[in-house]
């Protein structure tokens, strides 16, 4: 998952309506749509951005002020159910005009099957010139020596912890100066959670979170607190991310890191850190149990901060990477090639030239601006992410937070033949196995871990010998960097 000045805010809104080319301008659930035009002829657009939505409502509206004759009309889709509902519209013959692109299936399979349409009419090398270099890749969204996608996001920790100060407080946990005492050790962690617990007399739990709506929450956890410990490959729930590319391989069950920290969870369960209803909470109202204090701490994104500042909720902050130690082991890593894709245009539209001037708005330096301005996350553009005059100081600290992203290895930049490799999602698979673990059902932890990896493996093997056998030069060799060192930022070349 994931990298100004002066008075920000008022520079950002300057720019933000003098800046950009043709244009002017997280959420995980829920559905619902809004659209400033109700015009039949409107240029449809879907996302999942349910915290992000007045980011893109704002966009419509910049966007229409400046295209008088376009309307937008967006209609934000369930996360979960997001590929299919794609999916469905694409064999039906009536997808939208515009659409985040889903995770699955991959890009790849989706230009092959048709869905998208090249960008390169518009797309010209000084089009691109205005995102950082190495944005476009072949593979991720350049295929064929076309462009199909460009990026929103830049690449920041894609997990926190995030920790609920009223809560801290009342338990007593502060420095001398009255501060909250942040934990950032799995220790401090653990002992946060027990003295919050113990001391609120059942009004506060030290750990919640919302895990009803199949996107992967527990999954989360795994992933930041093993991430901290060492483990590279983390545990990300996007098909064929996770692997330790030192090895090549899932390291689920060889690197200790994800037994030890699940033992750490269960314990954290057994001894009644978790909110008890967390496992039936959505993750939306998992938010607002934490900003009410229900628990001190729970994981999350950046995606958690927009509603959380609508509601005038500011009274936490975050850490990143927990770890065994006092120092972190691991970093997040950068992913040009997750990041290089953000929407795309249908290759079924009557508007081609319309849905690439939104899709141009959305991916603008001066919507950008505002992505971050609105505190959604990182932006594409680097100029764009100082924490320097940001007003809030939960999102100033995420912004800062981007020095734990360290460039990593990129096996589609190795090896451009690798993007036609699309393998299987096992079930079950790592969100699965870590709320298996949770509620008990899962009792051979480690034996859980190895048969998932070796599982994952097999899958993407059997991927790579498909891709094989249609002439391209792939193997499973291509997925080993041997000379990475995950403690430093990592070039990859490409095969010779």
């Amino acid at each position: 998952m994931t990298s100004s000045n002066v008075s920000r805010r008022g520079l950002l809104r300057t720019a933000a309506l003098g800046a950009g080319t043709l244009a002017l301008g997280g959420g995980l659930s829920a559905c619902g749509s809004g659209s400033p035009s109700s015009a039949a002829d409107a240029l449809t657009y879907w996302d999942w951005y349910v915290t992000q939505a007045p980011w893109v409502d704002k966009e419509i509206e910049l966007f229409e002020k400046g295209h008088s004759d376009v309307s937008v009309k967006k209609t934000t889709q369930q996360n979960a159910k997001y590929p299919d509902l794609v999916a469905l519209a694409n064999r039906s013959g009536n997808p939208p005009d515009v659409f985040m692109i889903p995770q699955v299936p991959s890009v790849a399979e989706q230009v092959a099957k048709g869905w998208l349409h090249p960008l390169d009419e518009w797309a010209t090398p000084a089009w691109q010139s205005r995102f950082p270099e190495g944005t476009f890749l072949e593979g991720a969204n350049v295929f064929g020596g076309k462009v199909y996608s460009a990026p929103l996001k830049g690449s920041g920790p894609q997990l926190q912890l995030y920790v609920h100060h009223g809560v801290f407080k009342s338990a007593g946990l502060t420095n001398p100066d009255g501060s909250v005492k942040l934990p950032r050790t799995w220790d401090e962690v653990t002992s946060a959670a027990q003295t919050i617990t113990k001391k609120s007399g059942g009004k506060s739990y030290g750990f919640g979170f919302g895990n009803a709506d199949g996107i992967g929450v527990l999954a989360w956890w795994l992933d930041l607190f093993v991430r901290g410990a060492g483990a590279p490959g983390g545990a990300p729930t996007v098909p064929g991310t996770g692997m330790d590319y030192r090895v090549g391989k899932w390291t689920f069950g060889t690197d200790r890191a994800y037994a030890d920290f699940l033992e750490l969870f269960v314990e954290w369960k057994k001894r009644g850190f978790f909110h008890p209803n967390s496992v039936s909470l959505s993750d939306e109202a998992a938010r607002a149990f934490f900003e009410r204090g229900k628990f001190g701490m729970t994981v999350g994104g950046v995606w958690n901060q927009p509603e959380w500042t609508q509601h005038k909720f500011t009274d936490y902050s975050l850490v990143t990477l927990p770890s065994p130690t006092a120092t972190p082991k691991g970093y997040y890593y950068a992913d040009p090639v997750g990041n290089g894709t953000f929407a795309a245009v249908s290759a079924k539209t009557k508007k081609t030239h319309e849905a690439f001037q939104w899709l141009d708005a959305l991916t603008s330096p001066a919507a950008g601006r505002r992505w971050v301005e609105d505190l959604n996350g990182v932006s594409a553009h680097p100029a764009n992410n100082n924490p320097d005059g940001i007003d809030s100081k939960p999102f100033a600290a995420f912004i800062g937070m981007t020095e734990q992203v360290l460039r990593g290895p990129v096996p589609l930049v190795r090896n451009p033949e690798l993007a036609g490799v699309a393998p299987s999602v096992p079930k079950p698979d790592i969100s699965d196995v870590v709320t298996g673990v949770y509620t008990g059902q899962i009792k051979d932890v480690q034996g859980a871990l190895t048969s998932l990896a070796d599982k994952k493996y097999q899958l993407l093997s059997d991927a790579v010998a498909a891709v094989a056998k249609q002439g391209k030069k792939v193997s499973m060799s291509d997925y080993v960097f041997a000379d990475w060192d995950p403690t430093k930022p990592y070039t990859t070349k490409k095969k010779a």
